[in-house]
């Protein structure tokens, strides 16, 4: 063999065993990362969320008693900069539960999150989920076509939204988070909303749909509260459809309304319904949504034998 020759093999291996190690390391990176393992969609759910669930699970089994099941989804709330609470994502899994989180993007802007500016927190986040390596759903900046929040409708424009949107989403995947359902959460469609296609990402970058609405007055029904936002998706987008929180109100009639409920999830073929359990006490848009009447009770557990 010629010297020249000797020095190409000799550099071919050096390149060979330097690739070795740098896969070896990927792997080794990625070796504890969860399989992209789609939650199933052949069931109905229903969810909860319950005021201090965080500190203890005990709410969320207050509820399981009183209506006869566990639920299967657990919904709770988190502001910027908040870990993942992986107590409570543990509680929920042993209980059959999978964790829902809905992050509220304060004091951040969506444009310095779509910017970047935030990937630390972003990555950390991502990296505590993939450590549990169960499924959990994330939503984000959630009833964006609404204006009451900072990231919404009239003060943030739905380009700016939808690139943050997009940015959050692929640092979870560069991280290996592949264990994320990811929810994208309107408000119910009305007089105060904008047009829900108009912050819509793309269906490469959503597995859910959300859809968060109440029965607040003794008039409203599954038709008249949801009727229209179900037309308005199904539009652009087939993703499963999950009322992601409702309720329905001491005042809006909840024991006549529970079975409209129920009745309006299997008719739209959608997933099923998170529960707001709480009471607000603060009017018509702030009412005691807390399954706690006798007769709301025994309606419920019937309605759900056949749920």
């Amino acid at each position: 063999m010629r010297p020249s020759d000797r020095l190409t093999v000799a550099v071919v291996l050096v390149l060979v065993a330097a690739l070795g190690i740098f896969f070896a390391g990927r792997h080794h990176l990625f070796a504890g990362a969860p399989q992209a393992t789609p939650i199933s969609t052949n069931h109905y759910y229903l969810g909860v969320s319950e005021a201090n669930e965080i500190a203890s699970y005990s709410p969320v089994d207050k509820f399981a008693k009183n209506i006869g099941r566990q639920p299967n989804i657990v919904l709770y709330y988190a502001a910027w900069n908040d870990p993942f609470e992986t107590r409570l994502a543990n509680s929920a899994y042993a209980h059959g539960a999978i964790p829902f989180v809905q992050i509220d993007p304060v004091p951040a802007t969506m444009a310095s999150i779509a910017a970047g500016s935030h990937d630390g927190y972003i990555k950390s986040y991502a990296d505590e989920v993939r450590s549990y390596r169960h499924p959990v759903i994330i939503g984000f900046a959630a009833e964006m076509n609404g204006d009451w929040d900072s990231w919404g409708w009239k003060h943030t424009s739905p380009a700016t939204w939808v690139a943050a949107w997009k940015h959050f989403v692929t640092v979870f995947r560069q991280q290996g988070a592949t264990n994320v359902t990811w929810i994208w959460t309107v408000s119910q469609i009305n007089n105060g909303t904008g047009p829900v296609q108009d912050w819509w990402p793309g269906s490469n970058y959503v597995t859910w749909i959300g859809i968060d609405g109440y029965y607040y007055r003794k008039n409203d029904t599954f038709a008249t509260v949801f009727g229209k936002t179900i037309i308005q998706l199904r539009m652009f987008t087939g993703k499963p459809l999950l009322l992601s929180e409702t309720a329905i109100g001491q005042g809006a009639g909840q024991v006549a309304k529970i079975p409209d409920l129920f009745d309006g999830v299997r008719e739209n073929h959608m997933l099923g319904f998170v529960w707001f359990d709480r009471n607000q006490d603060g009017g018509v848009y702030k009412q005691d949504w807390q399954l706690t009447s006798p007769a709301a009770v025994a309606v419920f557990r019937r309605e759900l034998k056949n749920y």
